[in-house]
């Protein structure tokens, strides 16, 4: 290791997301030096003014404090990868059309900043990643004569809480080497009260099992409301008897949407870990995404659609939150508009200019769907002549379908 310490302690590249600006700011706070690499101007902006550029509660306060106080810097340049002792990459790993695995594009961020990195640096991968790719990226150096050691500490927070998340839950950590897992276990222990020290491949399976445990939850209570929908009872009520004083129904989920880019895309790449095999993840997906056109096709059994103004309450992809990635509201709106309907939509905090307002909406509309139940619905009153498709049970006045 070289004599001269590094400039920062830690840089994060893809520093401006929803995994990586968390990270940042709450490493900061404990101390650290933390450098914040990207390549988004605008967020660059707002977040040197200290303003999130999305929703992470108690993470602004925090935000300005290690900006005022130094701890936390901002960078658009490479050259910054080469500052730090600890390189965590943060970026975002999707899928592609057909649902496989899109290791390629991760593998060439690497080989990007390869030029920035040196033996001396701790690489510790927090991005959700197809397993055996760590060892890929391993050779790909190695190949450039790059020797750094890696370590795959997958993110396990929940977005718009990672701030409160990351200083309270146990953190995996894994490595290639005995020197990355001490390195990144001395790394961890600066903010999580207990780390959990497992195989590579181990911690592919814990942050891939985990997502795909969490979306056949919400599978399982969709088909449930499904069921109960057709044999003409309510789900909530259903629902709420098995949970009442009963430990081994108490975490059967409420129904409704299943979205967001994790959830779906982590089952798939397990899907393709296991040969297309997993049957239960392809059943899962199944009904979650079909879940809009069960919507749809009931309310077809109602009205005629092609005549029949629509609104959509909640466009994220789940509650209290500003983020539409991959958000089941959209799918259903276009199902809606490929039947016929004026569909429109509104969101207490999703900015778009398209959107009306929420008052607007329920003047216009003789149907109303609750996509996501943002806490502001909760006490929402409908006009009597509207029906109001609450899957999620928030509301006080709705009418299941």
């Amino acid at each position: 290791m070289s004599n001269n310490p590094p400039p920062v302690d830690v840089v994060v590249v893809g520093g401006f997301g929803h995994v990586g600006l968390p990270f940042g700011i709450v490493f900061a706070s404990k101390g650290l030096r933390v450098c914040l690499y990207d390549i988004d101007i605008e967020k660059a902006k707002l977040i040197n003014n200290g303003q999130m550029p999305f929703i992470e509660y108690g993470a602004e306060s925090l935000l300005r404090e290690v900006l005022d106080n130094g701890n936390l810097s901002i960078s658009l340049d490479k050259q910054s990868i080469a500052q730090a002792k600890y390189v965590v990459i943060a970026i975002g790993t999707p899928v592609d059309e057909y649902l496989n695995p899109k290791t390629r594009a991760f593998l060439e961020v690497i080989l990007e900043l390869s030029d920035y990195l040196s033996d001396d640096q701790v690489i510790v991968v927090r991005s959700t990643i197809y397993p055996r790719t760590c060892e890929q990226m391993q050779k790909l150096l190695a190949d450039r004569g790059k020797f750094c050691p890696i370590a795959y500490c997958p993110e396990r927070i929940a977005q718009g809480y990672a701030v409160r998340e990351l200083t309270k839950l146990p953190q995996i950590v894994s490595a290639l080497s005995e020197d990355a897992a001490c390195a990144a276990t001395d790394l961890f222990a600066k903010v999580s009260p207990k780390i959990l020290n497992v195989s590579v491949k181990e911690a592919e399976l814990v942050k891939l099992f985990s997502n795909a445990w969490r979306y056949i939850q919400f599978a399982v209570t969709n088909q449930f409301y499904m069921i109960a929908h057709n044999f003409g009872v309510d789900y909530n009520t259903v629902r709420q008897a098995m949970r009442e004083e009963y430990g081994r129904a108490a975490d059967l989920p409420t129904a409704g949407f299943a979205a967001g880019p994790c959830l779906v895309k982590d089952t798939m790449q397990l899907a393709a870990l296991y040969s297309n095999n997993f049957v239960l993840g392809h059943a899962a997906m199944m009904i979650n995404e079909g879940l809009p056109g069960f919507i749809v096709d009931d309310l077809s059994t109602r009205y005629d659609l092609s005549q029949t103004k629509v609104g959509i309450l909640g466009m994220a992809f789940k509650k209290d939150i500003d983020d539409i990635r991959d958000s089941l509201s959209y799918k259903l709106g276009k199902i809606l508009r490929f039947r016929g309907s004026d569909v429109y939509y509104s969101d207490e905090y999703v900015k778009d200019p398209t959107f009306v307002e929420r008052e607007e909406l329920l003047r216009l509309c003789a149907v109303v769907i609750i996509g996501v139940p943002h806490s502001a619905y909760n006490d929402l009153q409908f006009p009597n002549n509207v029906e109001v498709v609450d899957l999620w049970g928030i509301t006080r006045n709705a009418v299941l379908p």
